[in-house]
């Protein structure tokens, strides 16, 4: 109960911060139940005095500009209202203020009112179904007030999200105005327009603060939107019965027939209804579920080029440009056909009396065409070499199987076809059986199925090919191109040495990570690619006066690679410059350090080191500094033994990442430090890496330990306080016993004020604990009176979290199996 009291508590106030949003909403309820208007939408009386329309407007009701906005429909739009206005308007009058807020609903819902009926008396000066459509509206709809109080609003966020937000509201509403195309519709478009040049009015002189990384990925993600929404309108319009825009001619593609097969035999033997006998024909092809599927495949396509957009790729560019060029040769040809004839290439015979709907369609595609063409410099991410030739040689193979199918298996059903087609007429129908059915209308089929199983021959076929093909696409954008030099390793140890790296830098030089270089060679950054996430191990190695430059460039280069970089385990200044360019950060590890000069194991509180020191002298165990390379094989093998059994007593994979084992022992700069008896029995190691400055080593940090489940019992006080003196006596200035993940000094007491992704981070830490032991490591670690150094996570788009975490836990534990994980979660829900 104590938990549930803050957070009523935190809601409560903002409710209390948005009186114009709470009370528009409680007069919109009011104002439904006074008139019984909730069930049902205002009365036809009532509505032509209180709702928007070009009727009730040229009747001199100027007030239904504003009144529209404080009626619905029915009651699902009463709740629909009510819950936009608790998620939306509520957020924003707190961001903006009440007044910003109360300005930004009036202006907005006016100008987008009478934006939406100046649209309407235009369209309607030529003949064509929308504009007689549009007069005959009357409509009462308060969203547009909200949605143009938040595009008003994003005047005053950040960078990312400002763009974020403007981006995907406005995609979505002109894409339902050009298919549904509603007055509703135009309402709302126009009231986010008007909010968009509200806004900076109102926010005039409001600071923003600066993206770090540029905005290539905005960028990217802005035509990837366009793209989507271009091809996503004719699913929109073939699902959308009452659709009125001026692109909804497009439902057309997914007409139903009004014959069988067997029922169209009848027809076109009767050589006086040849022309029911085409219609029948092209109808037949469009029915069903199947040729629905086969002409929608292209937007699936197109739907994956749209998400290669977003990651940057070169490929996904060719694929969604000549995708477009083909659908405006159909729709360029489908308007010379209809400029001769009754019917196009693309709907068949016309039902409507207006060329708009062949010259609309094609506007669009020439629109987004030319959005491609002109921002072509945005994707430059090329995938390695081969990719695409696999992707090739699996279409080709797919297809000749599929060729073979449909020859075989058409000739053993060959009595399940309008007439005996053949081997030969089947391998001359394959190719169109590749084809959306739509494109083949003024082409006449050789053959037509008449039975289920011949159907799903004759319809299917060419599905999966288009299906394996998408899929292939696909997945060669997600393909991270990642990879360095032999020279690259060698580069990075160059710069660990001088000018030197943090206490945990020597983790870049570990398999897995790839390296990135500064333009100057003065910088490297170690990164894994997870996900989409160029997850970072630790800070810049670099020069640190400049290691701000050296983030945003990075930064940057993740952008064009179609990437969103995180930085993982960084100190706090580079959180401190993170922050100052608008960056989320969040607190994921406690590194422990202990400084040496002053390093004393004396008084109560060093007891049970001294403790674990003199009993390691009484029993003759003794601390030994060596390698892995030069270590006896007897050693050797029992540091292999111990870590075995380590594992294998976890029954869990073992981590990786920032955790090392015993491939990154074989570092000939690695240090061990192993307990060894009289008799050479090992009681435990650790390793340990080095720090360097300006050439000089200066300190240790810890990262493998194990030990003997036999050995020694403080057998690990004992070794780190025998690493401390011995670093001490050889002039270190620190030892750093590295960091331990989702563990903090600050989650025993409490800590600073906690957002909740913290709070998510800490209740993790604590569901890991059991399995893990996090925790238990920091709290053995205190035990050395430790200098404590928190570790952050740092990201820019915290909308990017889901694939984060993703990122991380593959990065942590990439070999994991399926049992190990079927343990782990056992491990985790029987605590």
């Amino acid at each position: 109960m104590t938990h549930v009291r803050p957070v009523v508590a935190r809601y409560t106030s903002i409710l209390r911060s948005a009186p114009v949003s709470l009370t528009l909403l409680a007069g919109l309820w009011i104002l439904g139940a006074v008139t019984g208007s909730i069930l049902r939408g205002p009365s036809r009386g009532l509505a032509h005095d209180v709702s928007l329309g070009v009727s009730s407007f040229s009747d001199g009701h100027v007030w239904v500009l504003w009144t529209s906005g404080l009626f619905a429909s029915r009651l699902a739009d009463y709740l629909l209202v009510t819950a936009a206005v608790l998620a939306v308007a509520v957020p924003v009058e707190n961001l903006c203020g009440s007044r910003r807020f109360a300005i930004g609903a009036a202006v907005t819902q006016g100008v987008g009112a009478a934006a939406a009926l100046a649209v309407a008396q235009l369209v309607s000066t030529f003949p064509n179904s929308w504009g007689i459509a549009l007069h005959g509206h009357l409509i009462e709809d308060p969203l547009p007030w909200i949605i143009g109080t938040l595009l008003t609003a994003t005047a005053a966020m950040s960078t990312l999200w400002r763009r974020r937000i403007r981006m995907v509201v406005l995609v979505f509403l002109i894409t339902t105005t050009l298919f549904a195309g509603h007055l509703q519709d135009l309402t709302r478009l126009g009231a986010a327009v008007a909010g968009l040049v509200l806004g900076p009015l109102l926010f005039r002189g409001r600071p923003h603060v600066a993206t770090l990384g540029g905005t290539i990925r905005e960028q990217r993600t802005l035509v990837a939107l366009v793209v989507a929404a271009s091809v996503l309108g004719p699913a929109l319009a073939a699902f959308s019965p009452h659709a009125i825009g001026p692109l909804s001619a497009l439902r057309e593609l997914f007409g139903q027939v009004p014959y069988t097969a067997r029922e169209l035999v009848d027809v076109c033997d009767d050589p006086a209804l040849a022309d029911e006998c085409r219609k029948g024909h092209q109808a037949l092809r469009l029915s069903g579920f199947g040729p629905l599927v086969a002409n929608l495949l292209p937007a699936a396509v197109l739907l994956v080029g749209a998400e290669g957009l977003r990651r940057g790729r070169r490929a996904a560019w060719l694929l969604t440009v000549w995708g477009h060029l083909a659908l405006i040769a159909a729709a360029t040809a489908s308007a010379v056909v209809r400029a001769t004839e009754t019917r196009s290439l693309v709907y068949g015979y016309h039902r409507h009396g207006s060329l708009y709907q062949e010259l609309a369609p094609l506007s669009v595609l020439l629109a987004v065409l030319v959005v491609l063409l002109a921002t072509h410099r945005l994707f430059q991410v090329r995938a390695p070499r081969g990719t695409y030739r696999r992707v090739w040689l699996g279409t080709a193979a797919v297809t000749a199987a599929a060729l073979v199918v449909y020859v075989a298996a058409g000739s053993l059903l060959a009595g399940s076809f309008d007439r005996d087609p053949g081997p030969v007429t089947l391998l001359r129908d394959f190719p169109r059986r590749l084809v959306p059915p739509v494109y083949l209308q003024l082409f006449d089929p050789p053959i037509l199925p008449a039975t289920i199983p011949a159907t799903v021959l004759f319809e299917w076929v060419g599905i999966v090919v288009w299906v394996v093909f998408a899929v292939l696409m696909f997945r060669s954008f997600t393909i991270p191109v990642l990879g360095h030099s032999a020279t690259d390793e060698q580069r990075v140890r160059a710069l660990l040495r001088s000018p030197g790296g943090e206490s945990l830098s020597w983790m870049i030089t570990w398999p897995g990570n790839s390296y990135w270089f500064s333009d100057d060679g003065a910088h490297t950054v170690a990164y894994q690619v997870h996900s989409g996430i160029a997850l970072t191990t630790g800070d810049p190695v670099g020069d640190p006066a400049t290691r701000a430059d050296a983030v945003d460039a990075f930064a940057s280069y993740c952008l064009r690679n179609g990437w969103t970089p995180c930085f993982y385990s960084v100190g706090e200044d580079l959180a401190v410059v993170a922050r100052n360019h608008g960056w989320s950060c969040v607190q994921v590890a406690e590194e422990t350090l202990l400084d040496l000069p002053e390093l004393a194991f004396k008084g109560k509180k060093f007891q049970d080191v001294r403790t674990s020191l003199n009993r390691a002298t009484k029993q003759g165990i003794e601390a030994r500094w060596t390698t892995f390379s030069e270590a006896p094989l007897s050693v050797v093998s029992q540091i292999v033994e111990i870590s075995e059994e380590w594992v294998a007593d976890k029954g869990l994979p073992e981590m990786g990442f920032t955790l090392g084992g015993l491939e990154e022992l074989k570092d000939p700069e690695i240090r061990l430090l192993v307990a060894l008896d009289t008799d050479g029995h090992m009681h435990g190691v650790t390793s340990w890496m080095p720090v360097f400055r300006d050439g000089t080593l200066v300190g240790l940090t810890l990262d493998f330990m194990r030990r003997h489940s036999d050995g020694f019992p403080p057998v690990m006080e004992f070794l780190i306080a025998s690493a401390a003196l011995s670093a001490r006596e050889d002039g270190l200035e620190f030892l750093s016993l590295s960091g331990a993940p989702l563990a903090s000094a600050a989650d025993e007491s409490g800590g600073d004020e906690r957002g909740a992704l913290d709070d998510l981070l800490n209740l993790l830490g604590q569901v890991l604990e059991p399995v893990y032991g996090f925790r238990s490591l920091l709290s053995f670690k205190a035990k050395f009176q430790p200098r404590h150094r928190p570790m952050y996570m740092v990201f820019p788009d915290s909308t990017a979290l889901p694939r984060i975490g993703l990122a991380v836990g593959h990065a942590y534990l990439p070999n994991m199996s399926f049992e190990q994980g079927r343990q782990l979660m056992s491990r985790i829900l029987q605590r």
